[in-house]
């Protein structure tokens, strides 16, 4: 079956989905205040079709259904961690698979998401670009996850999401035109505080420019995972294209944009990157942004030999950057037992069916 072409009532931002419903029931003879019933609908009731919006009339709600679409994703499967973690693994309008996740701790619920149906950066550490990229992600399609893995929650008693990491699948920073419109409906939308959203990107210069450039104050993480430009290269292909020096320089515009917090993502791969000598050079780089620093062990990959440093090379380089005068924070390792590591659940599923294209 083709897909819709009706508009998707979750890819419009507030005010342009607030325009289109006002036209919709204008058109149809009806009073302007049916636009916010919809929308409360959407923001808060997380109505799944027009068929759930019992306090518009009948033939409303037909001619809603007929007018425009709610692509959120359905679950194609879901883990449980023993720590808690959850995974869904959702099957979007056309078959493709995307991932998120809800890791709990002790004072919030993290979401992570989405942003494209695989990846095309071929980080050399990463599962997700196992699969092969497949195609960008609507801004509803981003949306969608947040709407659906917030439903979950509420309905197995785990709380509210107090955070979103745009660390899932995909490059964010390379799907702007969706990233932008998503990031202002969970904003605007759904009350999600820009301060509690974070975008990820592995350092699309372009990007983390548009991002400085915005008013709100979402958060930015950089994986960074080699603090010099040769070893970089070696792990994250994008480093040829966007190198070190010219991602710090945006970076720095970043920071100068005011209560814009970084971090920097360095996962911890035994005889790569976590020789003690490379953390007085991240420290320095580190201070230049003010930025946080992740230290995150590595996650075993299918078609990768690498292990992950011991847990004490990661807690002596910790020490050598908080020595550096950065602070720094050990990842603890979340949801291993159920593959909620970034792509591992879609790779999984692609083997099955025969599908892995690395």
């Amino acid at each position: 079956m083709a897909p819709s072409t009706h508009p998707d009532l979750l890819s419009l931002e507030p005010d342009a989905l607030h325009q289109a419903l006002v036209r919709h029931f204008e058109n149809r003879g009806q009073r302007s205040y049916r636009a916010g019933q919809v929308q409360r609908w959407i923001y808060e009731g997380l109505a799944r079709s027009a068929t759930e919006m019992t306090d518009l009339p009948a033939a409303e709600r037909e001619a809603l259904s007929e007018s425009f679409r709610i692509d959120e994703p359905v679950v194609d499967r879901l883990s449980e961690s023993r720590d808690g973690t959850v995974k869904h693994l959702w099957r979007l309008v056309d078959g493709h698979l995307v991932e998120s996740v809800l890791i709990p701790t002790e004072h919030r619920l993290t979401l992570c998401i989405s942003s494209q149906a695989g990846c095309a950066m071929g980080c050399t550490f990463c599962a997700t670009g196992w699969g092969g990229f497949d195609r960008q992600l609507t801004p509803g399609e981003i949306v969608g996850q947040y709407r659906a893995s917030r439903r979950w929650s509420e309905e197995h008693d785990r709380g509210a999401i107090t955070n979103i990491v745009f660390m899932g699948m995909g490059e964010p920073l390379a799907n702007r035109a969706a990233l932008h419109p998503a990031l202002t409906i969970l904003n605007r939308g759904y009350g999600v505080g820009a301060r509690r959203i974070t975008v990820s990107t592995v350092g699309v210069v372009p990007g983390i420019l548009e991002l400085a450039d915005r008013p709100e104050q979402f958060r930015l993480a950089l994986s960074l995972h080699a603090p010099d430009s040769e070893l970089r290269r070696e792990l994250i292909p994008l480093e040829k294209r966007y190198p070190l020096a010219e991602v710090l320089d945006a970076l720095q515009r970043f920071d100068e944009a005011g209560g814009k917090r970084i971090t920097f993502e360095y996962t911890m791969i035994r005889d790569v990157n976590d020789a003690l000598e490379l953390a007085p050079r991240l420290a320095r780089i580190a201070a230049q942004v003010r930025a946080f620093v992740n230290l995150i062990p590595f996650n075993p990959i299918p078609y990768q030999d690498w292990v992950p440093s011991t847990p004490e090379r990661i807690r002596a380089f910790a020490s050598a950057l908080v020595a550096g005068g950065v602070e720094v924070a050990i990842r603890e390792t979340r949801g291993r037992d159920i593959e909620a590591a970034c792509g591992q659940l879609r790779a999984h599923a692609l083997t099955q069916m025969g599908k892995a294209r690395r």
